[in-house]
């Protein structure tokens, strides 16, 4: 929808705070503990806002587990519709565990966010993805697939809040953010789509018999 010439993507609500499991590292490996990374990721995500916006981001996860952060400055978005993601991972129904392994996998590691509400997914991509990947964007459009930059907003979760702890119909990381400032490759989302638009128009002759 719009507002103000602004375009609000993917906010859903959730409140719970239970916490990440911790990575473990293997013998001589230095790695931050959990809660850093994620308390890295959680500073850079809200350095998009100014002061009081960031007061204000910070209230909101507390009270809803989302809040509006503006796309096309540190990152864009690309939106991806459920039935693509479900269709290149080889699922059936909705989001699910299994369905988050595989974007992890197939996105290296990649942010992406899941709306189950909306029905859509969206990896976190550099801001400049819309500009560099215009021809594409425009032809991954047919598909409902989108990429989301200036003058958008997206419902981001608090860094915290995974498909383990998400309410039903709220949306969570599907991939959390590793660590601040990494975001999934533009290739690898643009493989991800081609191989769902490839099973979508193997599904459709069977669904139209």
């Amino acid at each position: 929808m719009r507002q103000n010439a602004m375009t609000v993507e993917g906010v859903t609500v959730t409140n719970d705070e239970r916490a990440l499991r911790p990575v473990e590292s293997g013998p001589g490996v230095l790695v931050h503990p959990t809660a850093d990374r994620r308390l890295a990721a959680e500073h850079w995500l809200l350095s998009t806002l100014d002061d009081q916006g960031r007061v204000r981001a910070r209230r909101e996860w507390q009270r809803d587990g989302l809040t509006l952060l503006p796309l096309g400055t540190l990152f864009s978005a690309v939106r991806l519709p459920q039935r693509l993601v479900i269709a290149v991972a080889g699922e059936r129904g909705g989001p699910s565990a299994y369905v988050d392994a595989f974007l992890d996998e197939a996105l290296a590691g990649g942010p992406v966010i899941c709306d189950p509400g909306g029905h859509r997914y969206y990896a976190l991509v550099p801001a400049t993805m819309p500009i560099t990947w215009h021809k594409a964007v425009d032809e991954w459009r047919s598909s409902d697939v989108d990429c989301l930059g200036r003058d958008t907003y997206l419902g981001v979760p608090r860094v915290d809040l995974d498909i383990l702890n998400a309410r039903t119909y709220a949306s969570y990381w599907s991939v959390p953010m590793p660590s601040m400032a990494t975001l999934c490759a533009p290739l690898t989302v643009a493989r991800l789509i081609a191989a769902g638009r490839h099973q979508l128009s193997r599904q459709q002759p069977d669904e139209d018999r």
